[in-house]
This record gives structure tokens, sequence and C-alpha cells, in this order.
């Protein structure tokens, strides 16, 4: 009965999708509408083929975790991760060398439309698929309860990966709300809504039907992270269509409320996204990876609700000296410097949780990625309030400084800690008794670690070097420097920087292919050790 209904909702899906590819009124509209047809039409004849098989065809036993939605998030990640990063590069080339925004490719391949193609890529599509199957790996074993929904991982799954895709058309082809890390249309927003929703239902459904009477503390931040980012999300993109017909909207808030409520989703989509999400990726993953504890449960439970109560409060500090009033600022400022500490509390814990276990650093590349990538935690969440000082800031915005500072979080915490919870992820899903080589972990990270460091540096220097120019005025109290002279100054740096990102992303292509050859050539884990049925949570 199920999968008739499936039929009838894909086949409604692909007639009003017909109907607005041929009533569109823009290229990118008409694009989408075309591409969700294919996916509903594909859909359709695929739960067609299969409507008359029975169910324990599937081999999806109530008694058995669910990983094969987490096997292709693991892919899924890994494959956004490389884009990401190559469009990452190719744009740091761009701004070293403009020639490389080309003139036949009618605007398409400007550094103007693949910024947000690459900044969602690494941040949503990477990052977010990331937290999507580590969220579901985890919340499994530590429930010690198969995923809520049957199927509704799957739609939560490929749902994600079709917003990804008409996110990233959207950008090319001039579709966007042109609002940091918020730029999808508003149909698409619909689509990510529906998908988050599903999302949230599956991992609480998950949790309210554990057989562990204990929610460990990974699954407090992932279930922060989830709650959070919707509701910024919603109220980020209150837009009113032009055109049921058309890719345009309008946002319903304007000037410095506009501002304020980008930035309150624009922090916290760092906050929420980028740190409580992947803070939950530490809480698990470090202690199994070290086969140790975590350091202090106590600590950890002070850090998370001190976390979740503060960072919402720290937007507004990027807003200084604009329309906003003092105050709003203010505030923001405060609440980012009070941030430093449980951040640093976390940070702590996590490195501490390899109390006796040190020596693995030599031994294991792994938890040395997973270690540095903390590390990385560590600075940047000191170096984010230290920037968020009124005074500071006066130096530092606008510059390539906050480029910097978001890479090195971004790069070093976020990449890290995930390519080592994607070295810990392939042998348990595909049950491997080890990777294929340790060797070329070791390559990544060093590759890695340096790119971060070149990265960081090329830019705090040419951030702190365009301040100072900008501001220096001569006797008679005139500028002495035109913005074109900054650029100038700025060039052997940015060529740093992009040759940093070729170390990052060539360190993520050597580890996809490790990660492939350790599914192809290393050994299988014996059949009695390798059984996926529900144990006590982990």
């Amino acid at each position: 009965m199920l999968n008739y209904l499936k039929l009838i909702v894909l086949g409604v899906i692909v007639v009003l999708a017909m109907i607005a590819a041929s009533n569109g009124r823009d290229l990118a509209y008409q694009v989408h509408a075309l591409l969700i047809m294919l996916v509903a039409a594909g859909l359709f004849v695929w739960t067609l083929r299969n409507t008359d098989e029975p169910v324990a065809a599937t081999g999806s036993l109530e008694h058995e975790y669910m990983d094969g939605v987490v096997r292709y998030g693991v892919i899924a990640t890994a494959f956004w991760g490389v884009v990401g990063f190559l469009a990452g590069t190719f744009i740091a080339f761009q701004l070293a060398f403009p020639v490389l925004n080309f003139d036949w490719a009618q605007g398409y391949m400007n550094f103007g439309r693949l910024r947000p193609l690459h900044t969602s890529a690494v941040i949503f599509a990477f990052g977010g698929n990331a937290l999507i199957a580590t969220s579901f790996y985890v919340v499994q074993r530590t429930s010690a309860a198969r995923l809520w929904g049957g199927d509704l991982a799957w739609f939560v799954f490929w749902g994600y990966q079709l917003v990804i895709v008409l996110a990233a058309t959207g950008y090319l082809l001039g579709a966007t709300h042109a609002k940091e890390y918020a730029e999808p249309e508003w149909y698409v927003d619909w689509l990510l809504t529906i998908v988050w929703v599903a999302y949230f239902a599956v991992f609480v459904g998950t949790i309210v039907k554990r057989k562990e009477p204990h929610i460990y503390v990974a699954n407090w931040f992932y279930l922060s992270f989830i709650v959070t980012v919707a509701m910024l999300h919603i109220f980020n993109n209150l837009a009113i269509p032009v055109s049921i017909y058309g890719s345009k909207s309008v946002q319903v808030f304007s000037g410095v409320q506009d501002a304020m409520v980008q930035w309150w989703y624009g922090h916290n989509a760092v906050g929420f996204f980028l740190t409580a999400g992947f803070l939950g990726m530490m809480y698990y993953f470090i202690p199994k990876q070290a086969e140790k504890p975590v350091f202090s449960y106590k600590l950890s439970i002070i850090h998370f609700w001190a976390l979740i109560f503060i960072y919402i409060w720290a937007g507004p500090h990027h807003l200084h000296y604009t329309a906003l009033p003092d105050w709003a600022s203010t505030l923001g400022m405060v609440f980012s410097v009070v941030l430093w500490m449980p951040s640093w509390g976390g940070m702590i814990n996590g490195l501490m949780t390899l109390s006796g276990a040190w020596d693995k650093l030599r031994t294991d590349p792994v938890i040395r990625m997973m270690v540095i990538s903390v590390g990385f935690y560590g600075m940047s969440t000191f170096e984010g309030p230290m920037m968020s000082i009124r005074a500071v800031n006066s130096l530092s915005h606008y510059t390539d400084w906050t480029i910097g500072h978001v890479h090195s979080g971004a790069l070093g915490w976020n990449g890290m800690i995930t390519f080592g919870a994607l070295y810990f992820l392939v042998p348990k899903l595909w049950n491997r008794e080890r990777l294929y080589s340790l060797s070329m972990v070791s390559w990544h990270f060093w590759l890695a670690t340096i790119g971060i460091v070149l990265y960081a540096s090329s830019m705090w220097v040419t951030g702190i070097m365009e301040g100072l120019m900008w501001r220096e005025v001569d006797a008679n109290g005139f500028l002495v420097n035109s913005f074109a002279d900054t650029v100038a100054a700025k060039l052997p740096m940015y060529v740093v920087r992009a040759l940093g990102g070729v170390m990052y992303v060539t360190g993520a292509v050597i580890m996809c292919y490790n990660l492939w050859m350790t599914v192809k050539k290393a050994p299988a884990v014996e059949a009695s050790a390798a059984t996926a049925h529900a144990t006590p949570a982990e």
C-alpha cells in the first residue's frame, strides 16, 4: 500500500515539474524543474519495478543496524570533499591570476559564481554529508537501536544530494539569494526544510526507541545542531517568490534587520553546523580510536550547555561599525569573548582523552589527524573571540585575515576530524581488518597540515598588511594607498594560499584512493566478528 502511495506522489511531482519547466521564467528555474522531473520519474520507475517484491528481500531486518545509508554517506562525503576543495583551489588561483576567469565561459566559471559553489560544497556537501553519515552511525551504536523510520533515512540522504545539486547548478546559472551561506533560492529552501524535518524525525525517533537508558553526549551535540540549524534556516530564508514559475524571490526582512538575521544565521551556521555537530564527532570517534573513555564526562556536559546557550548570541559581532545599534554589536562581542571558555573546555576534554595513550600519536596517523583537528579547534575558538573585539575588528574586518581564520577552522578543525572519522568508519562499515595503507594516511596528514599552515599564515600576513595599508594616512590626513595598491601587494601571498590549497586537495585525493583500496584489497574481518547485529551500546 505504501508503494502505491509513493507512486501517486511521484507521479504528481513529475506532472507538476513538467508544468513548471514549460512555464519557467528563467533558465535556472527551468533546469531545476527538469532535474526534479527526471529524478521523480526515475524514482517512479524504480518504485514500480519493486512494488511487488517482498520486504524480506531487502535484507533490512529490524535487529540489524542500518549501515547501508551510512556507507553511501561516507562515499558522498569523500566525493563532495574533493569537489569542494578543487573548486576552492581553482578560485584561489583565479584571485592570483585573474586571466583564469575565462571569458569564453560566459560568466559561468567566474569567481563570483564559483565562490558560493565552493563554500556550499565544502560546508554543506562535504560537512553536511559527514554529519548526516556519522550521526546515523553514532546514534545507532550509542542507542543500540536501528534507525527509526525505515527508508526515511534513505530519503534524507538522497533528498540532501538533490538539494546540493540544485544549489550548485543554481549558483552557476545565477539563481541566488546572495546571502552568505544561504544562497539557494526559495524552492530549494523548501526542499531542504522537508529533508531536514525528516532528518530530525529519524534521529529523534532512534533516540526515543533506544535500548540504552543513557543518551551519550555526542547525541546531544548532534541533536542541538539539527534543531538549531532548522530554526536558523527557516527564519533567515523567509522570502516571497516573485512568481511560482521563477527562481527570483524577495526577502521578508530588509535593511539592518535583514543583516541582523543574516549574521544571526551566518555565525550560528558556524556555531552549530561547523562546531556543535563536529563536536558530536569528536566525542565519539576520538575515544573510539584512542580506545580510552572521554577524559571528563562532567566537563562534556558543561561544555555542551555552555556552548549552546552562549553561541546563539554571538552573531552581531559581524556588524561592528554598521547601522546596527552599538548595544547589539557589543552584546555579540561580549558573548563571543565569553564563548572562548567553554570552547577551550571542549578542546581540553578532547586532548586529555589521550591521557595514558599519547604514544599512539607516534604509531597511529589517524589519531594524530584527530588530535591536530582539536588543536585547530582550540586555535580558531581563541582567534574568533579575539577578532570579535571592536578594536581588533576595525583592523581585521573585510580583510583576508577573516578568510585565514575561517579556513584554519574549516580545513583544520572540520576537515581533519572528518578525515579521521572516515578512516575509522570505512574498515568498520566494509568489514575490513585495517586500512589499506597507514603510510598514505601519514602522507595525507602532512600534506593537509602543511597546506593549512601555508593557507592560514599567508592570509594572516596579507590580511593584517591589508588592514594597515587601508588606514595609512599622510601628514595631511589623506589615504596613502589606493585599493589597487593593496591588491598588488597581496599577490605573493595569494600564490602561497593557492599552493596550500593544492597540497590540501592532493591529500584528500590520496585519502580517497586509500579508502577505495581498503574496500577492494584490505583483508576482510572474520565472519563471526563482522556481524552487524545490535549489541549493547558502544
